[in-house]
């Protein structure tokens, strides 16, 4: 999804508070870690691989991939959810993953590109639940190699909306990332006829119409803010990347209501880039490799 239907929902006061924020915050670019650019070592016993994942979830199976490294398992995993429609869907940051030793997991929701179902923004977050229970499920995990006490829920744009209430129910994660979250809740909020044009304008690959698909926003989501998330992410380590995209208030708003609701684990780390982070791929990255290195 790209910034142009989200603007009315940030008010000016906040950009400006947004800027001054965000200028405290922008980090120098992190050091380049090797897996971004060398390829690691070959293991004949334990070779990098990908399997394709067909996840159950009301009567249908969602469609799903993993990018397995080489090595001996079990491996821990980073879940990465996209946004709206999902055009980008972060594959360069699932490869460096896997190059660093991670599995990385990517999807798709329901009724998007070809999972079967009708596409909604409810449906999107049941997705995700069924997709951690999946991999946490202890004959998948053998299968796959994932070490299920390392599992990782990361999201871009509406992807980190999906982030931000799955894993504010699921206390066992290692850790989240949001990339240029959007509040779908916010966007919900707005009067129909917006919210009809935000879909109108985001519907590559989805299975529905943008008035279906507004309708059920507007009335199963609107509760579903980054704010209402943030009692559950009190005690998650969190990763808050923010851009130029004019989405950046409403992350670092809730950032600054997990630190008060008693987190200390929150990184907040602005880049002077646009939403799909075109010109910032390997400061991206960069600085999602450094965070999970550093993670307990």
């Amino acid at each position: 999804m790209y910034t142009s239907p989200m603007r009315p929902l940030i008010l000016s006061f906040a950009a400006v508070a947004a800027f001054c924020l965000s200028a405290a915050v922008q980090a120098q670019s992190p050091s380049i870690p090797t897996a971004i650019y060398i390829d690691p070592p070959a293991d004949a016993a334990h070779p990098a691989g990908m399997a394709v994942l067909h996840i159950p979830i009301h009567g249908v199976e969602i469609n799903g991939i993993v990018y397995t490294p080489s090595g001996a398992g079990p491996h821990r995993t980073i879940v990465i959810c996209h946004g709206l429609p999902g055009n980008e869907k972060n594959l360069d940051l699932a490869q460096a993953a896997r190059r660093f030793g991670w599995n990385a997991v990517t999807f798709n929701y329901r009724g998007s590109w070809g999972s079967p179902g009708h596409y909604s923004f409810a449906n999107d977050l049941e997705d995700a639940d069924a997709v951690l229970a999946y991999l946490e499920d202890p004959a998948n995990a053998a299968r796959l190699g994932i070490e299920t006490k390392h599992i990782v829920l990361a999201g871009h744009s509406l992807g980190g909306w999906v982030t931000t209430q799955a894993a504010a129910h699921h206390p066992e994660l290692a850790g989240a990332i949001l990339i240029s979250a959007a509040d779908m809740a916010r966007a919900a909020s707005q009067p129909r006829e917006k919210v009809v044009a935000l879909m109108r304008e985001n519907m590559e690959s989805l299975n529905g119409t943008p008035e279906g698909i507004a309708d059920d926003a507007i009335a199963t989501v609107r509760a579903r803010t980054f704010t209402s998330a943030a009692p559950g992410l009190a005690k998650l380590p969190l990763l808050v990347l923010t851009s130029n995209d004019g989405l950046a208030p409403n992350a670092e708003a809730l950032a600054q209501a997990v630190k008060a609701a008693g987190n200390s684990r929150v990184t907040v780390i602005h880049a002077a880039t646009d939403h799909g982070w075109d010109d910032r791929r390997i400061f991206l990255e960069a600085a999602v490799l450094d965070w999970l290195q550093k993670l307990p």
